[in-house]
């Protein structure tokens, strides 16, 4: 058998990934919508708060499907750019908290768990078609993977709150998982910054080793 060249295998692989990504995106942007339907029937900060996982994660899923083939540069701005959209929106749930807080909403604990389950059905399919950039090298495909692992485990959490919330009724248990939520986010989009930061130190060893031997 011919082995494959290597610009082809390349080429096969850069559409393979562009595909896993773009299948992602759809499912995100798609699930994003049903979350805030979910919000609006349910009165859930832990619905509001998937569905804008739901969308953050869209958003670098587009910037990977981009960044694809691209340069180191443009991967690692990929990268950060999932890690940023994390980040905020773990503010912007800590703000919605506040908000729900004072506005004493009802959540509804059978809805929650509803779109919590289908949630999660969706984010381990695509969890399980982006498996394989778990130990990626590449950091745009890795912040993948790592935003759509913490989607799957934002989901449990939703759902584990809407099992409260319909047993016992307290509306508090929708905030504190909005809050959990919030933290949770922010520091997987910090894991994801700041694993950026590490492939920078071992992307150029001998940069460093320069300027180890030019310092006085």
């Amino acid at each position: 058998m011919t082995p494959t060249p290597p610009a082809t295998a390349h080429r096969t692989k850069l559409q393979a990934d562009r595909r896993r990504l773009s299948l992602a995106f759809a499912a995100n942007v798609a699930m994003f919508l049903v979350g805030l339907v979910g919000w609006h029937i349910a009165q859930s900060t832990a619905l509001l708060g998937d569905a804008l996982d739901m969308l953050a994660d869209a958003s670098g899923y587009a910037i990977a499907w981009l960044a694809v083939g691209g340069s180191a540069g443009r991967q690692r701005a990929a990268a950060r750019w999932n890690g940023a959209m994390l980040m905020a929106l773990g503010v912007a749930l800590f703000v919605e908290v506040a908000h729900r807080w004072f506005a004493g909403a009802e959540p509804s604990g059978p809805w929650i768990a509803v779109f919590a389950a289908l949630s999660l059905a969706v984010n381990g399919l695509v969890l399980r078609l982006l498996s394989g950039y778990r130990h990626s090298r590449e950091p745009h495909l890795r912040a993948t993977w790592i935003d759509t692992r913490a989607d799957v485990l934002v989901n449990v959490g939703v759902l584990v709150s809407g099992l409260l919330v319909a047993l016992t009724g307290a509306r508090a248990v929708d905030l504190v998982a909005g809050a959990v939520l919030g933290v949770f986010v922010i520091h997987e989009g910090w894991e994801i910054w700041e694993g950026d930061d590490d492939d920078d130190d071992d992307a150029d060893p001998h940069a460093r080793s320069n300027e180890s031997r030019e310092s006085p």
